[in-house]
């Protein structure tokens, strides 16, 4: 990845507000520096920060942590927050492979990792912030809630030359798969039964939509009789709020 040096970013950066300087000072006080104990959240690699400014902005009861190793690149994040500042959103400037040393164990309780760069070569395969060096340091300073990235395990497996794989879960996990953009394919099974109830399933948990334009759009494909069941298909057209939390 080649980057354009911005003369001055790196004066900038150090002299700027919304950057903490030696995070390290910070483990384990995060919260005393934003002021309250809402849950930490951090991405790696934030580039511009349209991702982290978009959620800070939508969830004001969670602080979030970016970190960007480049000065050029982040001082477009410090130029954002100079128009639009957002009391729930710190920078770092700094390498991810001290994350142990600036987050105490347990006090982060999310991890992004968008976009990163992919490092193709294996040589280099030690520096990729989904390696397994990178992943224990995650496991260190996360609060052990157990959520996993959807996103990220696709280009996991993508990476691995897996280009499709069929999810077959529970509402909650179909929700999730939703809203994180990576369903392009629904099959839908109607049995000619019928069991009602107040506390029925629902295929698709979660918080839902306000506003019927923000729905997941189908594009229907096919209809099919398996005995006496029906299988429909579905192309996902689009899936708006994705990046709401719950």
């Amino acid at each position: 990845m080649r980057l354009r040096n911005i003369k001055g970013a790196g004066e900038a950066v150090a002299a700027s507000t919304y950057v903490v300087q030696e995070p390290e000072q910070q483990a384990g006080n995060w919260n005393t520096l934003f002021g309250n104990t809402n849950p930490i959240h951090i991405e790696i690699g934030m580039g511009k920060g349209r991702f982290l400014m978009t959620l800070a902005r939508q969830n004001p009861g969670i602080n979030y942590v970016g970190i960007e190793r480049y000065s050029s690149v982040l001082i477009r994040a410090l130029q954002k927050m100079e128009t639009d500042p957002l009391s729930n959103l710190l920078f770092l400037c700094i390498d991810a492979g001290c994350l142990e040393q600036i987050f105490a164990p347990g006090e982060a309780g999310r991890i992004y990792l968008n976009f990163s760069d992919p490092w193709p070569k294996d040589r280099h395969a030690r520096r990729r912030l989904t390696s397994p060096e990178y992943l224990s340091r995650y496991r260190k300073v996360l609060d052990g809630s157990g959520q996993v990235d959807l996103k990220v395990l696709m280009k996991l497996l993508g990476g691995r030359g897996i280009d499709s794989i069929l999810l077959e879960g529970g509402g909650i996990l179909n929700d999730s798969a939703l809203r994180a953009g990576i369903v392009h394919e629904m099959q839908v099974f109607l049995a000619p039964k019928v069991f009602g109830g107040g506390n029925a399933r629902t295929p698709v948990a979660g918080i839902g939509v306000e506003l019927p334009g923000e729905a997941v759009s189908l594009e229907l494909q096919e209809v099919s009789q398996i005995g006496k069941d029906l299988r429909i298909e579905y192309r996902v057209r689009q899936v708006e709020g994705c990046l709401q939390e719950s």
